[in-house]
């Protein structure tokens, strides 16, 4: 009887701690997931002036608060999204200015601001975007070649509800190449994977695809299927052009008609 007494109380105890084990590990899961979140690229380039809150309880993070435009709560979303750990995000968000109906010039230049914003080949903070009636205007920045004016229409035409760009941004001549090397500042590889995935999204010419978006140190694998070789190639030089990609691991495949 004695025997069966203390079975069943070191059974409790067994059973007591297991739990106590498990509850710890959630606890020190969500806390990594908040801290990770907080110390993220996206966090502290983008959404460093914005009032987000970050909560995770067993892997469900919720995310409250406001952001500054629309693509920045989509943003917040997907950084968070693709930390270790996360199960999914219940994104209560609130942005600043609502978000126009249709194509409304408004819109237009939110879109087309946070768009050159992913892309490391332009000082997009420089470049002032403004819109009528569709057509929108880059002025203000200073394009390093004509490449790199060419790239930022480029850029602004494929965004959706477009219509036409015209490009009055400065031209000035190269500077001089020099040995010394430019440290760029590092990236996380949830912060990469969002910019890729938000990317994608917003140029017209791949906002249609369904990739699978994986990042490892910094190398970007695509997965999923396209509708073509071109569209193929265009989603591998957009990401590409992403802050923080190193390369690009191509492996989407082309569905062919009728499949």
């Amino acid at each position: 009887m004695r025997a069966a007494k203390q079975y069943w109380v070191l059974a409790g105890m067994v059973v007591g701690l297991s739990s106590f084990n498990v509850t710890l590990f959630a606890t020190e899961t969500d806390d990594r997931i908040e801290a990770a979140a907080k110390q993220s690229y996206v966090f502290n380039m983008y959404l460093i002036g914005d009032d987000v809150t970050i909560r995770s309880k067993e892997g469900v993070v919720t995310l409250t608060g406001t952001v500054s435009s629309e693509p920045y709560k989509l943003l917040a979303r997907e950084t968070v999204l693709s930390l270790p750990g996360v199960m999914s995000v219940d994104n209560r968000l609130v942005a600043k200015g609502e978000v126009p109906a249709g194509y409304k010039d408004a819109w237009l230049v939110t879109k087309v601001r946070s768009t050159l914003m992913f892309h490391r080949n332009l000082n997009a903070a420089a470049i002032k975007v403004t819109a009528r009636d569709g057509t929108v205007t880059l002025t203000g920045g200073q394009a390093i070649g004509t490449d790199q004016k060419n790239l930022a229409t480029e850029y602004a035409e494929d965004v959706e509800g477009v219509r036409n760009v015209v490009n009055e941004m400065t031209v000035l001549t190269p500077p001089m190449r020099s040995d010394e090397s430019t440290v760029s500042e590092p990236m996380d590889d949830a912060s990469i994977t969002a910019l890729v995935k938000m990317t994608l999204l917003y140029h017209r010419s791949t906002s249609a695809l369904d990739a699978a978006v994986e990042t490892k140190e910094g190398v970007v694998t695509l997965g999923g299927k396209t509708g073509g070789e071109a569209e193929r190639d265009r989603a591998a030089k957009l990401v590409s052009d992403v802050h923080g990609v190193k390369t690009v691991v191509n492996n989407m495949t082309i569905e062919e008609a009728g499949d």
